[in-house]
């Protein structure tokens, strides 16, 4: 356990929880009836109030992709928070970074352990790691093998990286920031799956979970879309 930092008499948190959920909802809402007009407006570095409000959660993703993901952070975020909202959760979606995709969901048990959770799918496909190359592989139908790019594993590294120079965001001391455990989570949608071919070196258990754990810029976990609050109370049990 480490020791939460006292934020000052003003110091606010990034949109989180209900109010960061009610955006993503309005967001949806304005997605499924309306062509948005694209770019303009994104979240910058350390910029999460603005005058869109909701609208920045939107357009911090690419026009193909943007109601797919609002649609999959506000099932998970809903289902965290019904789960874990006693636990003192803090769930903040959308975090923008220079130059890279967003963080989906940055989770915060203050005092106990951080995760930082990336959504991603790959349609109808297995990914495969290959360990000499330390590269995430995508084998689609008829056997095509491709690398994933940008590799999901690398953005998580550079989350974590992210987290410790801008702790001030969310009022955390250094110690906080680099010393609470962390886990970094590859959440694979539907039909997405991760081979069932992989080593058995490269699982682990975490509580009565058996979770695969590959190495590229640290260790993550890639877990299917279903086992998200089981995987999230599994390692918080670690912690508490």
């Amino acid at each position: 356990m480490t020791t939460v930092k006292d934020p000052a008499t003003d110091f606010q948190l990034p949109p989180h929880n209900e109010a960061a959920l009610e955006w993503i909802r309005k967001a949806i809402d304005h997605e499924s009836g309306l062509a948005l007009v694209t770019g303009g407006v994104a979240l910058g570095t350390g910029s999460f109030i603005n005058p869109l409000g909701w609208l920045a959660f939107a357009l911090a993703y690419k026009p193909l992709v943007r109601v797919q993901k609002l649609v999959r952070l506000e099932k998970i975020m809903t289902l965290l928070l019904q789960e874990f909202n006693s636990f003192g959760i803090q769930v903040f979606p959308v975090l923008k970074i220079q130059d890279k995709n967003p963080v989906d969901l940055f989770i915060r048990f203050p005092g106990k352990t951080h995760l930082f959770i990336s959504i991603r799918s790959k349609g109808d496909s297995l990914i495969v790691y290959n360990e000499a190359k330390e590269v995430l592989q995508v084998r689609r139908k008829k056997n095509r093998l491709g690398t994933w790019e940008p590799c999901p594993l690398v953005e998580l590294g550079d989350y974590k990286s992210w987290l410790d120079k801008n702790r001030a965001i969310f009022g955390m001391s250094s110690r906080e920031a680099q010393k609470t455990p962390t886990a970094r989570v590859l959440v694979l949608w539907p039909p997405t799956k991760a081979s069932p071919n992989h080593n058995e070196h490269l699982y682990t258990e975490i509580g009565n979970m058996k979770v695969l754990v590959l190495k590229r810029k640290g260790s993550a976990f890639v877990i299917p879309e279903e086992e998200v609050t089981e995987f999230v109370r599994n390692w918080l049990g670690k912690y508490e």
